[in-house]
């Protein structure tokens, strides 16, 4: 089969021909429907996760169909569709036992540890695996665990209130889109914050409000007070982020940023405005099984910007660098 291979650290990504998976007791080998890129998986090739190991197939979001399952598998069976999510705990540690599997001290990572799915078949371990309702699409699915859901958990964790104003940067890309849907389907009215003129065309079919341009506190703060920032760009919006927020707001920082950008924090206005600075990243099971049903009710929609073949990976990569014209989902296809 093909695959998107790192074959050591920095050193770029190839696409090769690699045996077929086989199932072990308590695995699954599932067809790649789609998988979805994500700006971890740029960072990864350029070497920014030291847990990797190689050589390595790349991808962490997918939608599959079961082919094979092993011998001590009974939760699924052949014809399943399914996706995954990013990791796989050991099931038995205390964060495990009280729902909080995202903290697991000895999980293991799909795309570091673990081979992932940009391939034309991955195994997986069963026990990652959630089912994908009938009715939800092979494109609503895939992005959930790594999006939607980890959105869902991020807001629940900020204690998020219905009626609340809740504002989200970049909001045409990737997580922004969906990241205002999520909010919207738990009762918030929705700031989409974006770069141009074109990007806002898209977010104002699903945000209640849009702001273009860089310096969006004081517009921000004329809608309404913002009780929660979903922060997805970083260093360049914070600030303003911080400006936009009531006091008592919550700002969550999401998304997978080059770690080598720092930012210079006045902590003073944090303790003067009363503010949280939340680090969030990841989705429990339960999270995934919840936001599926989200995307089953119509609540939440896939936008997907762009779909390239697996041969056509490097196509995928540039577009995803191409932030002027970027929106939405970059997806995998082995349906060309």
């Amino acid at each position: 089969m093909k695959a998107v291979i790192l074959p050591a650290h920095k050193q770029g990504y190839r696409i090769e021909e690699v045996p077929d998976p086989k199932p072990g007791k308590d695995e699954a080998i599932i067809k790649v429907n789609k998988a979805a890129l994500c700006y971890r998986d740029l960072l990864q090739i350029k070497g920014f996760y030291p847990r990797s190991k190689y050589p390595l197939i790349l991808g962490h979001e997918v939608v599959g169909t079961v082919e094979e399952v092993g011998e001590d598998v009974n939760d699924f069976k052949k014809g399943d569709r399914v996706t995954s999510m990013l990791f796989v705990p050991d099931w038995s540690c205390e964060y495990c036992r009280r729902g909080e599997e995202v903290y697991c001290k000895n999980r293991v990572l799909y795309a570091q540890e673990l081979d992932g799915f940009f391939a034309e078949k991955a195994k997986v371990k069963t026990s990652s695996l959630v089912k994908v309702p009938e009715s939800v699409s092979d494109e609503g699915a895939v992005i959930v665990p790594c999006v939607a859901a980890m959105v869902y958990r991020g807001l629940k964790k900020a204690g998020i209130k219905k009626g609340e104003i809740v504002l989200v940067t970049g909001a045409s890309g990737g997580v922004g889109i969906h990241a205002i849907q999520v909010a919207k389907a738990l009762g918030a009215k929705v700031i989409g914050v974006t770069s141009g003129e074109s990007k806002a065309k898209i977010v104002s079919k699903y945000a209640d409000y849009v702001i273009v341009g860089e310096k969006f506190s004081e517009g921000a703060k004329k809608i309404g007070d913002v009780s929660i920032v979903i922060e997805n760009v970083g260093p360049y919006t914070l600030e303003e982020s911080m400006k936009s927020l009531r006091s008592g707001g919550k700002i969550i920082q999401i998304g997978n940023l080059d770690p080598s950008v720092t930012f210079n924090l006045r902590l003073g206005y944090i303790i003067l405005k009363d503010i949280i600075l939340m680090g969030h990243i990841g989705a429990n099971k339960n999270d995934i099984i919840k936001t599926l049903n989200l995307v089953k009710e119509g609540k939440i929609k896939p936008v997907i910007g762009s779909e390239v073949s697996l041969e056509n990976f490097g196509k995928a990569l540039d577009l995803l660098n191409d932030s002027k014209n970027r929106y939405g989902k970059i997806l995998i296809s082995n349906s060309f």
